[in-house]
């Protein structure tokens, strides 16, 4: 039974994680595939037979069939829709009666779970996957990035915001960047200008990054999110999730080595976490070949100057990376 135990919190995690990546239903004919292997391998399981498939390598993971290709993104999957005539069933139905088949007896309760990674605390937020481009030219980054730009400027996708925008803020710094700062949204002065980060929180930005004795045009500043909802306020999921394909798009063609995530917004778009920023700060996650640090955004700074201090720390860490020398202390 221990055994049976293990095929299935197996199948529990595969099915939570490819829910979390963004996969929201499965096609009707992978699930009729996929029961009788489930059954099968239960059966042979429960009676201590021989392995599922004879011949088989021996691994540990009992082959499940239609496996995803390392490196597939599932979340450009979660925007498509079925083909025609191909009927779909809810993820989490299909992880109820894949319990079924697994296991005798009740099977554990299966609740749904957002497309929202939650990580163990104290545990690093995604795994190390290459880049989904290859390393691009001066040129080659120049023209994807156009095409990028063009996408932007004709996404309709968050109706709230599209009908008050001025201009889409896409993005500033060099194509060939070590270190990138991933914010929210742009605010008054961004939509106005067109370039992140240029308003109060902006100029802080600015300040800390030369603390870290580097300069503004040394590093690119994104957002999570191209344009400005409305009276400045916090993006919802559904906006966040409509826009991380373009910034998904926007870093594997920048491919820096280190991102900063500037407050819950970015972490929710980048790492898909909605953890806390004091959860996750002080140590690097990842996205794909990308070192991660999550930090507190420049606007919670100019309302809480306690979190300074907090701040510098990350910057501190980063810099250290970097094989920067801190400034001497002020006496």
């Amino acid at each position: 039974m221990a055994d049976l135990s293990h095929l299935q919190q197996s199948l529990y995690q595969l099915l939570e994680n490819l829910q979390r990546c963004g996969l929201q239903r499965i096609p009707r004919g992978v699930d009729e595939t996929l029961a009788p292997k489930l059954q099968a391998l239960a059966a042979q399981l429960r009676a201590s037979a021989t392995p599922a498939k004879a011949g088989r390598q021996s691994s540990g993971t009992p082959e499940l069939g239609n496996q995803v290709p390392a490196g597939h993104d599932l979340r450009k999957q979660a925007h498509r829709e079925p083909s025609p005539g191909t009927p779909a069933i809810p993820l989490a139905g299909a992880a109820h009666e894949g319990a079924k088949l697994a296991a005798s007896g009740e099977p554990e309760r299966v609740s749904p779970t957002p497309a929202i990674e939650k990580p163990t605390p104290g545990s690093s937020v995604g795994t190390v996957a290459n880049w989904e481009l290859p390393v691009l030219s001066l040129g080659e980054r120049q023209t994807h990035f156009e095409a990028l730009k063009s996408q932007f400027k004709s996404c309709r996708l968050c109706a709230d915001i599209v009908c008050y925008r001025q201009q889409t803020v896409f993005g500033s710094g060099p194509l060939k960047p070590v270190v990138c700062f991933m914010g929210e949204a742009p605010g008054a002065d961004e939509d106005r200008q067109g370039v992140p980060f240029v308003g109060r929180a902006g100029q802080l930005l600015t300040k800390i990054i030369e603390a870290m004795q580097l300069k503004r045009d040394e590093v690119y500043i994104l957002n999570a999110l191209k344009c400005r909802p409305s009276q400045n306020r916090t993006p919802v999921p559904e906006e966040i999730e409509n826009c991380h394909p373009f910034v998904a798009k926007q870093l594997s063609v920048l491919q820096p080595h280190y991102i900063v995530c500037l407050g819950a917004v970015a972490v929710r778009s980048l790492l898909g976490s909605t953890l806390s920023v004091g959860s996750l700060r002080g140590r690097f996650h990842h996205y794909r070949q990308a070192k991660v640090l999550v930090t507190y955004h420049p606007s919670y700074l100019l309302r809480n100057e306690s979190a300074k201090k907090l701040v510098w720390q990350d910057m501190q860490m980063l810099m250290q990376e970097l094989g920067l020398t801190p400034p001497p202390k002020r006496t």
